[in-house]
């Protein structure tokens, strides 16, 4: 399974740090996420860059291994 991180308002909108999930794709984990964590996480995560192992995964078609991270990072303001 690979392992969710998440950061800032998408911690806030998933009640969690981390989770694990069972997805072969960024697609899939897209689909799982919204069934486990419901609409307003969603409306969060389009809003958020995916990052697999470090880099960025904008495409659904993206592959997950079961050892992955996927870090998920809304957008960041500051000075």
């Amino acid at each position: 399974m690979a392992t969710l991180r998440f950061f800032a308002g998408a911690a806030e909108a998933a009640r969690a740090e981390t989770a694990t999930v069972d997805a072969s794709t960024i697609g899939e984990l897209r689909t799982e996420l919204g069934v486990r964590y419901g609409s307003e996480f969603m409306r969060v995560l389009g809003l958020c860059s995916l990052l697999v192992n470090g880099a960025r995964a904008s495409d659904d078609a993206v592959t997950l291994a079961p050892t992955d991270t996927v870090d998920v990072l809304p957008p960041f303001a500051g000075g």
